[in-house]
């Protein structure tokens, strides 16, 4: 497992397209099938060099089965990982497809998945990895799309969910010419560097299920934190969490990142609490804070700390893993390497560049209302100076947080016809957008909901708001529509 900047913003649309993704249209609908095959467009490498004529060819997917002619282009935006293109059969964005008459179009992000605009993932090359490259990246596709498929003046309409989300909103912010509507779900608008928030919404939605529970997370954690403190633990320690080596803490940044590891399975089960990503081949959907609640108040499995180990097997256990990497070095050492065939090259090295370079969102321990310990601000500001190098240097990094909010607004979004939904469970909503800004900057906060709940297929084991929530979206972009 990575660290936990690293995974818990990955987007809702990441997951490989190797994964299992078995639906109704999928099984039954043949021009969908190869409406799914890999698609090639020539993307500019540098948008704001007019003296640069590189070119590269960017994945995206589309789905035309339901588009009329007189119907809206719906564009979902891939984000830190490989565009999966199950979501071009499913998802709340394919029902209202269908019900619109809507062209869908699935844009990989650059340096994601296939999408591969360099040789390499060196810190040269990386400087053409930004969410702006990534927003000029749309607006050309979108423009060349237009002609090539003949789309006319029909109106487009972005999707998005987690920074995808950011994207979404932002393309509609600065490029309002091109973007008719958007809807950014869970999408943590607001860029700060310690994003401390995180975990003290992992302890308000713990909190939710038994008034107990983040006590009881709290004590554990303690106790692994006293346990560290003494080298004759460590195998005992390696063998409770299943270690793919027996532990060796060499340093502070071995120990936080060995704290940081374990909280994050925690921390992971909050963000997308009882969701229904199934079809994205997820497994483990079944652990939820429930689960994980009853397991740390039920003193039949011993004390805080041995509930808490319950708790990490179960997990590991339902997402079939059979070893946790805990290895601040060699997790370093993944991480520098600039290999596309390199093992962080499915996004870790790549994201962490954006979180070094454009966002923070560094989840530290350092609030008191939490329940975790030992992985502050600096250990994250580290992260970025062994990967980077030296020049990665805390007010680098903090200067970079406060140019995108100025670039785009942070909370106050100068925009229109947005759509901002928000699980209220789900940590990143902290960073959102949560109240109606004006009449056509629309919040949609979601009671029991978690990261990017309205996006996933409809179920009946989902939180009971969010087939309104469903409805009223579709509702205002029917509305919108007819501007």
């Amino acid at each position: 497992m990575a660290s936990t900047q690293l995974v818990l913003l990955l987007s809702c649309l990441w997951l490989s397209a190797s994964n299992a993704f078995t639906r109704r249209r999928f099984l039954i609908r043949s021009e969908v099938l190869v409406a799914e095959q890999d698609r090639w467009f020539t993307q500019r490498l540098d948008h704001f060099s007019g003296a640069d004529p590189r070119v590269w060819e960017q994945r995206y997917f589309m789905n035309d089965s339901f588009s009329q002619s007189d119907g809206p282009v719906f564009l979902m935006i891939g984000g830190e990982g490989a565009a999966n293109p199950g979501w071009m059969t499913q998802g709340t964005w394919i029902m209202y497809a269908e019900k619109m008459g809507a062209l869908c179009l699935l844009l990989e992000h650059r340096f994601y998945g296939k999408s591969h605009p360099t040789k390499d993932m060196s810190l040269e090359n990386l400087r053409y990895l930004s969410s702006q490259q990534a927003l000029a990246d749309l607006a050309h596709f979108q423009t060349v799309m237009t002609d090539k498929l003949g789309l006319g003046d029909r109106k487009w309409i972005v999707f998005g969910g987690s920074y995808p989300g950011n994207l979404a909103a932002w393309y509609r912010l600065k490029y309002p010419h091109l973007a008719h509507a958007a809807v950014a779900s869970s999408a943590p608008v607001n860029a700060v560097l310690n994003f401390s928030e995180y975990l003290e919404v992992v302890q308000a939605s713990l909190s939710r299920n038994h008034s107990d529970c983040p006590g009881m997370v709290k004590l554990a954690s303690d106790t692994l934190l006293q346990l560290l403190d003494y080298k004759e633990n460590y195998v005992k320690i390696t063998k409770d969490f299943y270690l793919c080596e027996v532990l060796v803490i060499r340093s502070k940044m071995d120990q936080a990142f060995l704290l940081d590891t374990i909280a994050e399975y925690i921390s992971d089960i909050v963000q997308y609490n009882n969701d229904n990503r199934e079809f994205e081949g997820v497994k483990g959907g079944n652990i939820t804070i429930q689960v994980v609640c009853d397991i740390m108040s039920n003193e039949s499995f011993g004390s805080p700390y041995d509930r808490f180990v319950e708790v990490i097997k179960r997990i590991m256990k339902a997402r079939e893993e059979k070893c946790i990497e805990a290895n601040y070095q060699q997790f370093v050492n993944d991480m520098t390497d600039i290999h596309w065939e390199g093992s962080a090259s499915s996004g870790g090295r790549q994201w962490m560049y954006q979180t070094c370079t454009e966002f923070g969102y560094f989840q530290s321990s350092d609030s008191v209302s939490q329940p975790f310990s030992g992985f502050p601000l600096s250990y994250h500001v580290q992260q970025c100076t062994d990967i980077y190098g030296k020049a990665f240097t805390l007010p680098v990094i903090t200067d970079a947080v406060q140019q995108t909010n100025e670039n785009y607004g942070a909370l106050n979004v100068q925009s229109s016809r947005i759509i901002f939904p928000n699980g209220l469970i789900d940590p990143w909503h902290a960073l959102g957008i949560n109240t109606n800004l004006t009449s056509d900057l629309i919040a949609f906060p979601m009671q029991d909901a978690a990261h990017c709940a309205d996006m996933y297929p409809a179920r009946p084991e989902e939180p009971t708001v969010l087939p309104a929530v469903r409805k009223e979206i579709f509702e205002q972009l029917v509305e919108w529509l007819q501007l």
